[in-house]
């Protein structure tokens, strides 16, 4: 029973936020009055949760928050889920129907060593680092191999990352991607609301791609008036560390809820900038990606646009959210969610879950209304969803 919703979209990603805890106050994410409003549920239930939509065909699982690596276990809950394959759990990793977990080490794979990352911001990286380790052809992608392993990545913002990222990797991480707004440290303080953070994001990120966590990227979530002046800084930066930059438009997801289309910088805009530094070439991506990709044009460094508000990509969308708290979300902007967790405390088989997730996703939206004039805020805020 593979999930498809009823516009013949293909469900194969799903992201677990298992934690609704942040040690960030991000000024466009959180107004500062509000922390978690959501519990934690034990790492089982995410497990089983994960085992069953694996066995629907889901071949990638991203782990979010809140911020992930504040909860203990995150390590040997990626053990465990490194365990399974796009056509199931292996019959000996768990312990039956009733989701069970038994936690049992693993052998490690190999870390990919790469060259130290040139200091600095001035320096352009060697081109031979630029790329160690290309991405899948996108009709991989797309379909999927079912003898591959599930694709594993995690959502961070890097805070903790230097000392995670070598038994994250070892544990069976595939790829990890940091959420970082500004290559300014004084910039960063005042954005996280968080002294030295800079530092300690910094670290994590080459922390990473010495453990061969890869493709690595870093997100920059850009606001007219706020960071757009960080658009070349980060061109770069995305150079000189050999890591993907993606820049995002401004949704209105903010726990303030002051969006405004004039705060948006849109992909065209970006490109623009960017170009006055030196010029982008767009480069092959899968329809179900997010981000628009780029390359300078001396193959050195790749920039990404994620441009859901100027350049929609509903069309194609392959993801499903579970919240912290159990709930799945068909969307980002959904004005509900559907309770997976209670289906589960009502001892639901496996089966009986593969039903309720197949009815969900039937329901999963068409596209967002951002911008029109029936838009509708999301039920939950980002942080409160999970990126």
């Amino acid at each position: 029973m593979l999930l498809h919703d009823k516009f013949g979209r293909a469900i194969t990603d799903l992201r677990i936020s298992i934690t609704d805890r942040c040690n960030y106050k991000c000024v466009y994410c959180r107004t500062g009055n509000e922390g978690a409003l959501y519990g934690d549920l034990p790492f089982e239930d995410y497990f089983r949760m994960a085992r069953v939509l694996v066995g629907m065909g889901i071949t990638k699982v991203r782990l979010t928050g809140g911020e992930p690596l504040l909860r203990k276990g995150v390590v040997e809950f990626v053990r465990e889920l490194a365990k399974l394959r796009p056509q199931g759990l292996k019959p000996s990793s768990y312990g039956g129907g009733n989701g069970t977990l038994r936690l049992r080490s693993g052998q490690a794979p190999e870390a990919v060593p790469f060259p130290t990352p040139t200091v600095g911001l001035k320096a352009v990286a060697d081109p031979t680092v630029a790329d160690p380790m290309p991405d899948p052809k996108p009709e991989q992608q797309r379909t999927g191999d079912f003898s591959d392993p599930l694709d594993i990545a995690l959502t961070t913002n890097g805070h903790l990352l230097a000392d995670l990222a070598q038994p994250l990797k070892d544990a069976g991480l595939t790829r990890v991607t940091v959420s970082m707004d500004a290559v300014d440290p004084d910039r960063f303080v005042r954005i996280t609301r968080v002294p030295g953070g800079y530092d300690h994001v910094l670290a994590g990120i080459r922390a990473a791609r010495r453990a061969g966590l890869w493709p690595l990227k870093v997100n920059c979530v850009l606001m007219r008036g706020f960071n757009e002046d960080q658009i070349i800084p980060f061109g770069m930066f995305a150079r000189e560390e050999g890591v993907t930059v993606r820049f995002i438009e401004f949704m209105p997801l903010e726990e303030g809820r002051t969006w405004a289309p004039t705060t948006v910088v849109t992909l065209d805009e970006i490109l623009a900038r960017m170009a006055e530094y030196r010029p982008l070439v767009e480069i092959p991506h899968a329809r179900s990606e997010t981000a628009r990709r780029y390359r300078f044009d001396d193959g050195v460094g790749e920039i990404g646009i994620i441009a859901p508000v100027s350049h929609p990509f509903c069309g194609h969308c392959s993801r499903i959210r579970i919240t912290s708290d159990g709930k799945i979300r068909t969307c980002l902007f959904s004005v509900w969610d559907h309770d997976l967790h209670a289906q589960m405390r009502r001892g639901a088989s496996d089966d009986e879950l593969a039903e309720f997730i197949q009815g969900v996703v039937a329901k999963k939206e068409e596209r967002h209304h951002i911008g029109e004039p029936d838009f509708v805020p999301a039920s939950r805020t980002m942080v409160h969803i999970g990126g």
